[in-house]
């Protein structure tokens, strides 16, 4: 099987480019990767360039504007990068006979939850900000794509119809940092240089997931031909981002006091939904993924030794 992996050079794609070449799935040449400077979301001619080039059989799709602020700053951007680039891409993958797995985000849901359950596949969306709209409008011109087929398609009537999956995910950390732990260790450091307490936000709740665990969950799905359809990976439980840092700083062994604050006392562009949990899909194998815990205890020796370098 042809796989390919956009955003190769991403935290997600790293972690995919190294699942897919562990498995016999992707053959002895292992998965492609494409990244930019050669893929562009904001080229519209990309997509059908380099899948017309390689004839993948499945494409994981993880390249996407992620910087939810700088989504709030140019929606208009977000809109071409995360929803009209999906599309093409789709729109190509159907016209070459190539399956598809977009990876989208909890924040295509508006947060208002109550009810301590996470949102499911079937849940109505309502995104409340511009990453999570752009990510939705992903979503549904992959969807639009794959129902309606795309114009040139060059699969024959006897193949089999390519196939859509997508993959909600959130609260992302793992290789090569840069992300929430890494960020909660070089803040305590501050704080407490400073004999500051380090103020982290009570109120936004959601799923850290490792990239490491999302990735060969991903394979997973590949690999069985269950792909198809809306899934929900994540890492088992829920927690305030408070409470990740305290459990980032306890497993770091970093005495520093934490003030937990409400998300209104911590101005920013974009506006995350207070409620971002997810309710994980099972994989075809039957065993969710692990805990957040476990996934985090296992990350961060490599991250604090990378700190101290």
């Amino acid at each position: 099987m042809r796989v390919v992996v956009t955003g190769s050079g991403g935290r997600l794609g790293r972690a995919l480019m190294a699942a897919f070449s562990e498995t016999a799935i992707s053959g002895p040449a292992g998965p492609r990767g494409w990244d930019v400077p050669d893929y562009q979301l904001d080229d519209p001619d990309s997509a059908e360039r380099h899948v017309a080039r390689d004839r993948p059989d499945v494409v994981i799709h993880t390249a996407a504007w992620t910087d939810v602020d700088g989504c709030a700053r140019e929606p208009t951007l977000a809109l071409r990068r995360n929803g009209a680039a999906t599309g093409e891409l789709a729109a190509a993958c159907v016209r070459h006979g190539a399956d598809l797995v977009v990876i989208s985000t909890n924040e295509v849901f508006d947060g208002r939850r109550t009810d301590g359950r996470g949102y499911t596949p079937g849940d109505p969306t309502g995104p409340i900000n511009a990453y999570g709209r752009s990510k939705l409008a992903g979503e549904e011109a992959a969807r639009a794509a794959f129902e309606v087929g795309a114009p040139g398609t060059m699969v024959a009537a006897t193949d089999r119809r390519p196939q859509l999956g997508i993959v909600r995910t959130a609260w992302l950390f793992g290789p090569p940092g840069g992300d929430f732990p890494a960020k909660i260790l070089a803040a305590a450091e501050r704080a407490r240089a400073a004999g500051e307490p380090l103020r982290v936000v009570r109120d936004e709740i959601g799923a850290p997931t490792y990239t490491l665990d999302l990735a060969a969950a991903v394979v997973e799905l590949v690999e069985a031909g269950a792909a198809r359809g809306v899934h929900h990976l994540v890492n088992a439980g829920r927690v305030s981002r408070a409470g990740w840092a305290a459990e980032v700083l306890r497993g770091a062994g970093i005495a520093v006091t934490l003030e937990e604050v409400a998300a209104d006392a911590w101005p920013r562009p974009s506006t995350p939904p207070a409620w971002g949990v997810l309710e994980p899909t099972p994989l075809p194998g039957g065993e969710p993924l692990r805990s957040w815990q476990e996934a985090l205890a296992d990350y961060l020796p490599a991250l604090l030794r990378s700190a101290a370098t």
